[in-house]
């Protein structure tokens, strides 16, 4: 396949990636990097001076994870150009055009332009590798918030999906006395049998003021004004939940919670082996989608 390829945008991750996709013999061209600093002592690397130069250069454009935080921009941390998403995607005729959490109403926009979209984060392989370095974030987050260690706290995993699995499993590790929350049945048996304490989410509300630090992987907000009250004042509570999060953040605030939300941790915390699991994804898609 053709050794060109364009990236726009993204975070340290984009650009951990654009230096992967070089030294495996890529020549990438970019738009919205100029102040990744790090980029410039490669040859390979071409930074475009205006998009339409950047795309022309590939049929596969490479975009921001997430693609855009308020759904009107993507994603552009080194850059001090704002691209708007209907801009970019009005260049992108007769492109393929991979990033992550799209969403919808942005793939709504694309309808009737001859762009094919594929979302890196609709890929299972990606999530699963994704959830290792979240999990270690969420822990990372909780050593330096807390006054205590880990180990010997009562810690609640709001979620079994798959964050919650590979976060309860590295929590219980180091020694939390850890319950996990579910809804479904089965759920509660799994958290069972691996071992740590299973809270229906019927009985949450019972049970909520028991727990030292709480890590919300929920992504609707379950942490009302309502359970929050119930909540121990000098809990710690992480969400990892993407918008609109899975904390009334207002509601935390006002009672004196401390609530951080921690979104997009691969890309903060680990942002080249994030870029390593982000190369062996994309070339799954090339193996699909391009051969």
């Amino acid at each position: 396949m053709d050794k060109n390829l364009c990236v726009i945008g993204g975070d340290l991750r984009i650009v951990k990636l654009v230096e992967i996709l070089v030294n495996d013999g890529y020549t990438v061209y970019t738009y919205a990097l100029e102040e990744a600093e790090s980029l410039n002592q490669f040859e390979k690397v071409i930074q475009c001076k205006s998009m339409v130069d950047a795309i022309a250069s590939s049929n596969i454009v490479i975009g921001p994870i997430p693609l855009s935080s308020n759904k009107v921009d993507i994603n552009t941390p080194f850059s001090k150009d704002n691209i708007s998403i209907e801009e970019l995607l009005a260049k992108l005729d007769g492109k393929k055009f991979i990033a992550g959490s799209i969403g919808e109403e942005i793939i709504k926009l694309s309808e009737n332009k001859n762009i094919e979209i594929i979302d890196l984060m609709q890929r299972e392989e990606l999530t699963v590798l994704n959830t290792i370095s979240t999990a270690e974030g969420a822990i990372q987050i909780a050593m330096q918030e807390t006054l205590s260690t880990i180990h010997g706290s009562n810690v609640l995993v709001l979620g079994f999906g798959r964050i919650g699995k590979i976060l309860s499993k590295m929590l219980n590790g180091i020694g939390a006395r850890v319950s996990c929350e579910a809804r479904k049945e089965s759920d509660i048996a799994w958290i069972k049998a691996y071992g740590y304490n299973p809270v229906h989410l019927n009985v949450l509300d019972e049970h909520i003021g028991e727990y030292d630090i709480i890590i919300n992987t929920i992504p609707y907000v379950i942490l009302d004004s309502d359970k929050l009250s119930k909540v121990k004042k000098d809990c710690l509570i992480v969400d990892l939940a993407s918008n609109p999060g899975g904390v009334d953040r207002e509601a935390a605030r006002q009672i004196g919670i401390k609530t951080i939300w921690a979104l997009a941790l691969p890309g903060k915390v680990a942002p080249i082996t994030s870029a390593e699991f982000l190369k062996e994804t994309i070339y799954n898609i090339f193996k699909e989608y391009c051969s």
